[in-house]
């Protein structure tokens, strides 16, 4: 179909009806500042709302990377939409009448239009179809399990538009395309009939059941779910795919929970229909679930349009499928989390109970607190790592430690990656204090590449203890620091061809090597390539293109802005800077191996042995101490 030239006046319309604040406030949370709104914006990464809202101008504007625009603008940018396209759709959100320049096109649009339309208007007529029958007689057992079973109240009832689907196959067909003249197609297009596979006909999706409005977040009914009343599979049904509906793109009471979530800056994600409809009933207007699936990234950044502080609390049961379930939600997000991008927490409430089931007994002040104390995310994944575990046996102790170091390495922010090591290390421990450094020295050992074997440790004895507190050397280099260091000595090499085989000399006569992963593999194809060669940056690029290694961890040393130009003026005390640094790690990791050995050997048993290890961590220490002098200028003046 050719794209309609819309009438001017039908855009002025729309301009007039679509008050911007209304249109931005359903992608982003704004707050109210002198006459202006402000919120986060949503074109750019920021932590500082610098993106502001005009409603007497109509306008929006960006400070910080300077957006701005109308309302349809704005629908245009974020969704990367057509003109006409977003016209059309802010035409049926506030029903202005569309008009075209050119007549023979209205039928055609007016159809497309009507497909959508009608799949709205034959929903809303069904949702008070089954509202209309859970008072009739054939609904008083519906009506009986929401006030006993659920204890809902008549207003929540009526809030969420609750029903009933009858026990025939065609009531709803009947009544929608007999009575009211709809037709079938369009039934079946909303997800409500099914075609018969032999004698033609349609046979109703939902039958005997209760009927749970499914709503868009301007609060259109796109689909329904269906609560079984008898025994029959599956418990509950959902509306299938539809041009309205995807399940994965739908949160249920998104409609309702918008302005509590934006309010209380949270939102609290649970399982159920009816966890969610009793938590709105106790007055905990922030509550959403998701429609029996994993919860997408999609729905995740819909949730955060909402919420300033990006704060999540997932709310699944505490049995097996509940926290299986937390554990596929933490999967789809947690690249965002891990990067601070939202801020998850995991809420179990106290005997296995959800929250229609914990609200029984208790009242929404008592959730309020659960909600206030649920732990992080990463807190919860530790628990649910040591959970029945025996932290004495050696096995379980391997086994906790590996799985904790793959939860500490995905950490990005430094600060908070040192918090959990100690966490860990406390953990791991035993509440024995004499064991905490090490077991923090330990994880951090495996988390800058070196894998350590855990085992059992021996006692040790107090004055041993306060020897190894007295002796003990400056910690290393955080591997922010490290990773500075090694990438500046490869930036050199790239890009000073002239030091590239001193730096070899180096690393050679140091017995030096690259510490993380994607420096290692990088040095690797530079050994593999011929040093003459003079395109040596483009032809380590080509080979990372044919590998499945990841460029993007060192593309940026084979480029120089104007601070590493700089800087390697300075070139043979930068790489005599970064070399100390490379060698007071690997100076660290061997100390510290040698004082694990040590420690785990009975000198009475093996007394040589013993001896051994106490030389070579002894001499490990006094080359660390020597070179951690030499470093203090270099390092922190040159990095």
């Amino acid at each position: 179909m050719q794209i309609p030239r819309l009438h001017p006046d039908t855009i002025e319309e729309v301009k007039l009806r679509a008050d911007i604040v209304d249109v931005v406030s359903e992608y982003v949370v704004l707050r109210k500042r002198g006459k202006d709104f402000v919120g986060l914006c949503p074109f750019h990464d920021e932590k500082s709302p610098s993106f502001t809202v005009s409603q007497t101008k109509q306008m929006y504007y960006c400070f910080g990377c300077e957006a701005g625009g109308n309302a349809i603008k704005f629908v245009m940018e974020l969704g990367k939409r057509s003109f006409t396209d977003v016209v059309l759709d802010l035409a049926r959100r506030y029903q202005v009448p569309v008009q075209t320049l050119e007549p023979e096109q209205r039928q055609e649009l007016q159809r497309q239009l009507s497909l959508r339309e009608q799949l709205y208007e034959v929903l809303a007529m069904s949702a008070q179809f089954y509202q209309h029958a859970l008072r009739q007689s054939q609904g008083q057992k519906a009506i009986q399990y929401l006030q006993s079973n659920r204890k809902l109240k008549e207003e929540t009832i009526q809030q969420f538009g609750l029903g009933y689907a009858p026990a025939g196959w065609e009531t709803l067909h009947r009544y929608l395309v007999e009575d009211k003249h709809y037709p079938a197609q369009i039934l079946e297009k909303a997800g409500l009939i099914k075609p018969r596979k032999e004698g033609g006909g349609y046979y109703d999706v939902f039958r005997d059941r209760l009927m749970i409005p499914i709503r868009d977040v301007q609060g259109r009914v796109i689909a329904f779910g269906g609560r079984t009343l008898t025994d029959e599979q599956p418990k509950y049904l959902n509306s299938p795919e539809t041009e309205l509906f995807s399940k994965g793109k739908t949160l249920f009471a998104l409609d309702q929970a918008k302005g509590g979530i934006s309010q209380r800056d949270q939102a609290v994600v649970v399982e159920g229909y009816f966890d969610a409809i009793a938590l709105h009933a106790a007055g905990i207007n922030n509550a959403i679930a998701s429609l029996g699936t994993a919860l997408s990234l999609e729905q995740v950044r819909l949730i955060l349009r909402y919420t300033e502080s990006k704060q999540l609390v997932l709310n699944f049961d505490a049995d097996k499928a509940g926290t299986n379930a937390a554990e596929r939600a933490i999967g789809e997000i947690a690249e965002l989390a891990y990067k601070g991008e939202v801020q998850l927490k995991i809420l179990n409430l106290p005997d296995g109970k959800d929250a229609d089931e914990y609200l029984y007994s208790h009242t929404s002040e008592d959730y309020g607190e659960l909600l206030k104390n649920a732990p992080l995310w990463l807190d919860w994944q530790i628990q649910e790592i040591i959970k029945d575990r025996d932290l004495k046996q050696a096995t379980d102790f391997q086994q906790v430690t590996q799985q904790m170091v793959k939860l500490l390495k995905r950490i990005e922010a430094s600060e908070i990656r040192k918090f959990y090591v100690a966490y860990c290390a406390q953990i791991l421990s035993l509440d024995d204090a004499g064991l905490v450094r090490l077991r923090e020295e330990n994880l951090e050992t495996q988390l800058g590449g070196t894998a350590t074997v855990n085992r059992q440790q021996k006692p040790i004895t107090a004055s041993v203890k306060n020897y190894l507190s007295r002796q003990s050397p400056a910690p290393p280099p955080d591997r922010s620091l490290l990773e500075q260091a090694e990438g500046l000595l490869l930036r050199i090499y790239l890009h000073c061809p002239e030091q590239r085989q001193a730096i070899i000399a180096e690393l050679e006569e140091r017995d030096l090597q690259f510490s993380l992963s994607h420096h290692r593999f990088l040095w690797q194809q530079i050994l593999e390539t011929t040093v003459e060669q003079l395109d040596l940056i483009s032809s380590l690029q080509n080979r990372y293109l044919e590998s499945s290694e990841e460029l993007g961890l060192v593309s940026h040393l084979f480029h120089l802005n104007e601070k590493w130009k700089k800087e390697i003026l300075r070139t043979p005390q930068v790489v005599q800077a970064a070399i100390a640094c490379m060698d007071l790690v690997m100076l660290e990791k061997r100390y510290r191996h040698f004082l694990e050995l040590w420690q785990q050997t009975d000198p009475e048993a093996e007394p040589e042995r013993y001896q051994f290890y106490y030389q070579a961590f002894y001499a490990e220490k006094i080359k660390l101490q020597k070179i951690d002098r030499q470093r203090l200028f270099s390092i922190t003046e040159l990095l």
